[in-house]
């Protein structure tokens, strides 16, 4: 699941080889291995995190249902955003706000739909497919074969996890394929929104209007089934954990570790997922589906290792 990103500047040409929603890359320091190591620290802690904080919310579904819960990261995420990235919302033109808006409603509805999924097909199959947006992105920009290669692997892999059982959960996996081709647009339109509005405004004016609207999502479960504090409590952890400090993880990560590095610890995120499930929710899956899941997070590793020529 990604975290919320600054959109690359104008300037700024997007890798096709790093499907990862995350903050601009920016140079890094010739500063020896310590600071690569600390970014390396920073990725464990960011991927750790962002999963941990999907698990957690799930505790609040029985109560708050994927609705509620995304509804309190929404405003966890803007209140992270109107902070460091102070929109000047008046300021904006209607070519400015058309991306803005559209970028909202992809984002409400990419983690509306993940978390739907992971309360469906558990969090390890969830994430799976919801990466299959980003790594998409890759290697439609890609020329060479082993990109081609890299995406056969990774079909393979998604096939293999949606294949028909007694117990698939159809209306689950197609919510993951939602959530993928949302966090593609995403990827997208934060390009577009990079390369109209500067800094981290263009982000943080569309938290803002996701989480507004949701609001009228948190009036009706408040009116209806009023939460107890502990579920609230897990549904604002999800909120921290998942946007809060992936976030700030990444911004110190992309000054500290290279932008592929970056990437191909992004597709780890899976197997995080999926580790979190097993150990934190008990969410158990079989050899098949872990191969599927390696073969998905291998084909992203290979289109980033195989140098260019």
């Amino acid at each position: 699941m990604p975290t919320v990103p600054i959109p690359a500047p104008p300037s700024t040409a997007p890798s096709s080889t790093v499907p990862a929603a995350g903050p601009v890359a920016l140079p890094v320091p010739e500063s020896g291995s310590r600071r690569r190591l600390a970014g390396a620290g920073a990725m464990v802690g960011s991927g750790l995190s962002n999963q941990t904080g999907a698990a957690i919310g799930s505790l609040a579904f029985p109560v708050l249902g994927p609705t509620g819960v995304v509804a309190v990261r929404q405003y966890v995420a803007a209140l992270v955003l109107l902070a460091v990235g102070r929109p000047r919302l008046r300021s904006f033109t209607r070519r400015q706000w058309g991306p803005v808006l559209l970028l909202a409603l992809v984002f409400g509805t990419m983690n509306l739909s993940l978390y739907t999924a992971i309360d469906r097909i558990g969090l390890g199959l969830a994430v799976t497919l919801e990466f299959l947006g980003p790594l998409t992105i890759a290697l439609a920009a890609a020329r060479r074969r082993v990109d081609a290669c890299c995406a056969l692997i990774a079909a393979a892999g998604a096939v293999t996890l949606m294949r028909p059982q007694p117990t698939t959960d159809y209306l689950g996996m197609g919510l993951g394929l939602l959530a993928a081709v949302c966090w593609a647009s995403y990827i997208l339109l934060n390009r577009t929104v990079g390369r109209r509005i500067p800094g981290a405004q263009g982000a943080a004016a569309a938290a803002t209007v996701s989480a507004v609207l949701f609001l009228p999502v948190g009036v009706v479960l408040v009116l209806r089934h009023p939460p107890t504090v502990q579920c609230v409590g897990y549904a604002v952890a999800a909120g921290v954990l998942s946007s809060a400090v992936p976030y700030l993880a990444d911004l110190f990560t992309l000054r500290h570790v290279p932008a592929a590095a970056f990437g191909l610890f992004m597709s780890v995120n899976p197997v995080l997922a999926a580790l979190v499930g097993r150990f934190g929710l008990g969410q158990d899956l079989g050899l098949v589906d872990w191969s599927a899941i390696a073969a998905v997070v291998c084909a992203n590793a290979l289109s980033i290792l195989v140098p260019r020529r």
